[in-house]
């Protein structure tokens, strides 16, 4: 064999090295999902929106809920019978209102235990599909996030002080029409939040918390904590399984040149001192 063809063999080898290392990974996700199935007796869900190594022309794509998303949940459902319970792990940063709302009343409407796992962040619309469940397990750092509707960059409770804050003569048309898009969207993700709640506390509790979630109480992106959870009446516990964390390893961030965290992968604890013989 020859010099030049040596080199096209590297190249091709080079090529093929992501892929084959990509159907390496979905192999080694299946066989956990069937592991964590068959040790919870569940039908178990992944919903991890990541920047994957492989992407479009070298430039990693931002992920969201999207209508595709809540179509594969939606099939997974579907093809689950009524009485095995559902386990969705959720890692996301939110999306589309309408796919989230398509896949919390699904969920919602599954005769048998729902459990949302959240072992990072579940944000925005990634909350609004973790109140649909029976139960949410949050690692004790994670965060869920408030559901109040955004209009293209602005919140829409934001929009609507507008109208308080001016003289309605002195506001364009266009800002007039967003903010009567506003109120509608507000109103309509409060009322969906209070009807995923009312199954699981009183209409009271749930009316004061889908106010909370879903009206602009906090920014977008304020972090929900385990504590404040609970404090709503969500029903939130931290017994995350191993398996969860190892499954989250299995869908990588984009390759860096240079890492921005770095460490060893080992469990790390503190070692019991050498005990002293002889004299003191």
């Amino acid at each position: 064999m020859d010099f030049f063809a040596l080199i096209w063999l590297f190249f091709i080898i080079s090529s093929l090295q992501p892929i084959i290392r990509q159907k390496m990974l979905e192999m080694e996700r299946l066989r956990l999902l069937e592991r964590l199935e068959k040790r919870r007796n569940s039908r178990v869900i992944v919903l991890i929106h990541r920047q994957e190594t492989l992407s479009l022309l070298g430039f990693p794509l931002v992920r969201y809920i999207t209508i595709e998303d809540s179509e594969a949940v939606l099939r997974a459902i579907k093809m689950t019978d009524k009485d095995i319970p559902i386990d969705l792990v959720l890692h996301t940063p939110g999306g589309l209102v309408l796919a989230a709302e398509q896949i919390a009343h699904a969920l919602q409407r599954h005769p048998a235990r729902v459990t949302v796992f959240v072992p990072h962040y579940a944000m925005s619309g990634g909350t609004l599909i973790a109140l649909a469940a029976d139960e949410i397990v949050m690692d004790e750092n994670a965060v869920l996030g408030p559901v109040d509707p955004q209009l293209g960059q602005h919140p829409a409770a934001s929009i609507l002080k507008v109208l308080e804050r001016k003289p309605i003569g002195e506001i364009d048309d266009e800002t007039i029409i967003m903010a009567d898009i506003a109120e509608k969207a507000l109103r309509q993700v409060k009322a969906t939040v209070k009807e995923l709640l009312l199954d699981k506390m009183t209409a009271a509790q749930a009316e004061e918390t889908a106010t909370m979630l879903a009206t602009g109480t906090w920014t977008h992106d304020y972090p929900i904590t385990v504590a404040e959870a609970r404090a709503m009446g969500l029903s939130v516990s931290t017994d995350m399984p191993e398996e969860i964390y190892r499954l989250m390893a299995l869908y990588p961030q984009t390759a860096q040149r240079r890492p921005s965290v770095e460490y060893i992968p080992l469990p790390r604890s503190r070692e019991p001192e050498p005990t002293r013989r002889g004299r003191p």
